[in-house]
């Protein structure tokens, strides 16, 4: 990749984007510019632009390339460069496990997919919705459709338009942003809406929880939010912000097998913004007392 490549612009992100945020972008990349998806002279174009996505993803996704990355630039990982290339080797000089979407480029003369130069991103669900990772079907057409957060999450039936014709679809509890799911004539690449109040990575589900000063301090129970409904919680006298509390089994269904994920609840403190004169004299006295 040229030295002066923004991998942050490629995945059309800003600098300081979260985890969440540079694989969400990835994924809906790695879509558009899968070379299936083009023919003809464009094929050409998305072959190198998903290469140059993939080797964005590969960097910004380690925490320690991306480190190296923000300070250093593309300069990071190329010979010569400043510093030199702490991540230098022999064969990819990314190294590692390639994204969710792997596209992988042979360079030993065998292609683990199978047929062609490159490996199918989506290869990946084929061992639950059909297929195997060593085997590659017929290409058939693919089609699009977007779902909501909570019926990704518990599974939905789909009434769509598929050439023309009504078909029900169903789409099974636990799929994420980007599965593909297999049906006899064609392959349906589901795309999933954010929540506003739940995250979600794979099977995990993360939430942030606002409490009262006073319950962080004495203790105490709340209600927290759960994709199975409120859940009441006993909270810890002392509690700290940013305490994280595990719930397990409270996640996402894994798709590929039994059990659930777990949910992550994140705690933050709310500090009154105005104050009576009574709770004025109260919060006085505890600064008195070192508090």
């Amino acid at each position: 990749m040229a030295a002066n490549t923004d991998y942050y612009d490629l995945l059309g992100l800003k600098k300081g984007a979260s985890d969440a945020e540079i694989k969400s972008a990835y994924r809906k990349k790695a879509m558009e510019w899968h070379p299936d998806m083009h023919k003809g002279a464009d094929k050409e174009m998305a072959e190198k632009k998903f290469k140059e996505v993939n080797e964005a993803y590969q960097v910004l996704s380690d925490s320690q390339k991306k480190a190296a990355y923000d300070q250093y630039g593309s300069a990071a990982f190329s010979q010569g460069g400043r510093g030199g290339n702490p991540f230098a080797g022999g064969g990819n000089p990314f190294g590692g496990a390639g994204g969710p979407f792997t596209y992988t480029y042979q360079t030993n003369g065998q292609n683990p997919f199978g047929g062609g130069d490159f490996g199918d991103p989506f290869d990946i669900f084929e061992q639950f919705f059909g297929g195997g990772f060593g085997q590659r079907s017929q290409a058939k057409p693919r089609f699009g459709i977007t779902i909501e957060f909570m019926e990704a999450v518990k599974g939905v039936e789909k009434e769509a338009s598929i050439d023309g014709k009504k078909r029900k679809l169903k789409i099974p509890a636990g799929v994420s942003d980007g599965t593909r799911i297999r049906f006899d004539t064609f392959d349906l690449i589901v795309s999933v809406s954010p929540d506003k109040i739940f995250e979600r990575d794979g099977a995990d589900i993360y939430v942030s929880v606002r409490i009262p000063f006073s319950i962080a301090t004495l203790g105490g129970e709340i209600r927290v939010p759960t994709i199975d409904g409120d859940l009441k919680l006993k909270v810890r006298a002392g509690t700290q912000p940013g305490t994280m509390m595990r719930l397990r089994e409270r996640g996402v269904k894994h798709v590929q097998g039994r059990g659930r994920g777990d949910q992550y609840v994140k705690i933050t403190i709310a500090v009154p913004e105005k104050l009576n004169s009574s709770q004025k004299r109260l919060f006085e006295e505890m600064r008195r007392e070192g508090l």
